[in-house]
């Protein structure tokens, strides 16, 4: 990760963005979707996480977070490295994934090309430029931001009416993972 994306306050809130290498489509099967949920939540769980907010587009993550005692650039570290070994091998042995090929040819691709990484394949690009979020009015913005990102791409009418992501603990239901609502 670049010197320019540390994450500078260990007990503050942090909006971060990552995608996958090449910006591939691959959160289209609810299997890998799924597979993001089950490591937030091993996350909140086991390591500490809070989660203020989080959503799984297609090529893409965002979330809010901070790290009750962990250093959150290791927590992060530690997410995307289990959920790039968990995507890999969900991708691999999917049978019914018609794109299987195109998509570990394109993550052998940027491992290649990436001099820092010396793994066969490279599932997520390198940088997440944290953005600690300093007061109520940028909490709010970056929600809107995530929530709104399924309105603006014409997937769904209604912020919580996408699956995957906290808006629908935000509208008073229950969603699929632990939240610290902001």
């Amino acid at each position: 990760m670049s010197r320019n994306y540390k994450f500078k306050n260990p007990e503050g809130w942090y909006f971060v963005s990552f995608a996958t290498v090449f910006w591939i489509s691959v959160f289209t099967r609810r299997i890998y979707k799924d597979c993001i949920v089950k490591h937030l939540r091993y996350c909140v769980e086991e390591k500490g996480m809070l989660l203020g907010a989080w959503i799984v587009m297609s090529n893409h993550i965002h979330l809010i977070f901070r790290a009750k005692e962990n250093n959150p650039q290791r927590l992060l570290q530690s997410f995307k490295s289990s959920t790039a070994k968990g995507l890999i091998e969900l991708i691999r042995t999917n049978p019914q994934e018609s794109k299987k090929e195109r998509y570990l040819w394109f993550m052998k691709l940027a491992a290649e090309r990436n001099t820092t990484t010396q793994n066969e394949m490279q599932f997520w690009q390198q940088h997440n430029k944290p953005i600690e979020l300093w007061n109520a009015k940028a909490i709010q913005k970056n929600l809107d931001y995530i929530h709104n990102n399924p309105v603006e791409s014409g997937e769904v009418s209604e912020p919580e009416h996408y699956l995957y992501s906290s808006a629908i603990d935000y509208s008073g239901g229950k969603g699929m993972l632990e939240l610290y609502l902001m």
